[in-house]
């Protein structure tokens, strides 16, 4: 775990890909039947696991949006779903466009297994199905967040905590170990250079995607705000520079609201602003998600309309909001719903969950750069005050970072140091996790 928590997630499922690679041109059938075992037994845990995730991450996520500031919380968080569905929907569109020609040549199916299978499976059965978790998630939320704080709402953020221990120390961990026996499949069954060949194509068009979605988001904002977007953009560079070194945008915090405030947005407003869009705010992660899952579809000829896609569009912004702060959080939320809305198997969801994770710094940096974006809009609208709301909970732990130093965080963060700005930056951070409810990284 202590390894782990040192290199992070990322390094071990790249290894873990080329790995599964390489032992699959040689291992014995026999041997990587073992890893096969762990597989199904890995998958059937994830199928167990995945309505309490979504229960556990979802209702306290929603009944913390029923409080705090007011009418700027509900114009923030539309703001910010707006942004996220736009590039959703930007991404669909582009897909639909671009696939059927890059697509062509792929295979006949990605993700399915080979021949071979484990020795044996232990059957969990859910609790209840997913989308019976996401209706109780909804419901329990909403009141939640309707009635006065009470024990109930106590319980559900400790199941949080329960979740997200669950994540970070359970799933997570072994999450390497499967992305190896799926890559040991599929190379096996012959159809990794084929699987390895339809995600570089589209690992291209996300990227151009994200830098796409950045321009339009800060093109808006500079005509909102009447501020030149470029200049803005450029502004927020040092944000999505430090996003791609720290996967987490909790940790980025101090960097997204230092840059900010230099685009001239009041203390106040990005105090409010950063801090809320770091957890509600997921354009990035969003265009991710629904790439890969269109190239899965598309490839495995998964039949889904063009308004089951929109529906998951939709859903795929609200579950954004609970990604935990664990890397791969925001792929781990959506699960239930790329399995539910669109019908995906276990091997397609795990190949979603790998896929993701290799590209997890660019939409991190995505989503922290466009948090700029929606403070700029949001502190026109307010003309630079808060005023008739009580302030948020989350803005009161970022008043101090006025005379942050951003680019010595950056430097710091490069080098792999622990501590940031000494103990100041470093319980800010801290103070925001929690504050945010251990949501950041994305």
């Amino acid at each position: 775990m202590d390894t782990l928590k040192k290199w992070g997630i990322l390094p071990w499922v790249l290894l873990a890909i080329v790995m599964g690679i390489l032992f699959g041109q040689f291992l014995p059938v026999p041997v990587a039947r073992i890893f096969f075992t762990f597989n199904d037994i890995f998958s059937q845990f994830l199928s167990f696991s995945i309505p309490l995730i979504i229960v556990g991450l979802i209702v306290p996520a929603i009944a913390d949006l029923g409080k705090g500031a007011g009418k700027w919380l509900t114009i923030t968080a539309a703001i910010a779903y707006g942004s996220t569905l736009f590039a959703g929907f930007l991404t669909y569109l582009v897909c639909e466009l671009s696939f059927p020609k890059l697509l062509a040549s792929g295979m006949e199916s990605v993700g399915e297994p080979s021949s071979e299978s484990g020795y044996f499976t232990i059957e969990m059965a859910p609790v209840f199905g997913v989308m019976t978790a996401l209706v109780l998630s909804f419901l329990v939320g909403i009141g939640l967040s309707l009635v006065p704080r009470g024990v109930l709402r106590k319980g559900f953020l400790e199941f949080r905590e329960i979740i997200t221990k669950l994540i970070s120390t359970v799933i997570v961990p072994l999450l390497p170990i499967h992305i190896f026996g799926i890559f040991l499949n599929m190379t096996m069954s012959g159809d990794v250079a084929k699987t390895i060949k339809v995600l570089l194509a589209v690992v291209i068009i996300v990227l151009v995607l994200e830098a796409v979605i950045l321009t339009a988001q800060f093109s808006v904002a500079g005509a909102v705000a009447k501020k030149n977007p470029f200049k803005a953009l450029l502004t927020m560079m040092p944000a999505y520079l430090t996003a791609l070194g720290t996967s987490s945008s909790a940790a980025t915090i101090p960097v997204t609201l230092a840059q900010t405030r230099k685009n001239g947005v009041s203390d106040t407003v990005s105090a409010f602003t950063v801090p809320l869009c770091a957890t509600i705010h997921l354009s990035g992660s969003t265009s991710k998600i629904v790439a890969f899952a269109l190239a899965i579809i598309m490839v495995n000829d998964i039949p889904v309309t063009g308004a089951q896609i929109a529906g998951f569009i939709f859903m795929l912004g609200v579950t954004m909001v609970a990604a935990p702060g664990v890397p791969g959080g925001a792929i781990m939320a959506a699960t239930g719903i790329l399995s539910s809305m669109l019908g995906f198997s276990d091997a397609d969801v795990a190949l979603m969950i790998a896929t993701y994770i290799a590209l997890d710094p660019f939409g991190t940096a995505t989503n922290v750069t466009g948090d700029g974006a929606i403070s700029l809009v949001v502190d026109k609208i307010a003309g630079g005050k808060l005023a008739g709301d009580e302030p948020n909970e989350n803005a009161r732990d970022f008043d101090g970072f006025q005379q942050f130093d951003a680019s010595k965080y950056i430097d710091e963060v490069l080098a792999g140091h622990d501590s940031i700005d000494g103990s100041r930056a470093a319980g800010a951070v801290a103070t925001d996790t929690a504050a945010i409810g251990q949501r950041g990284s994305r």
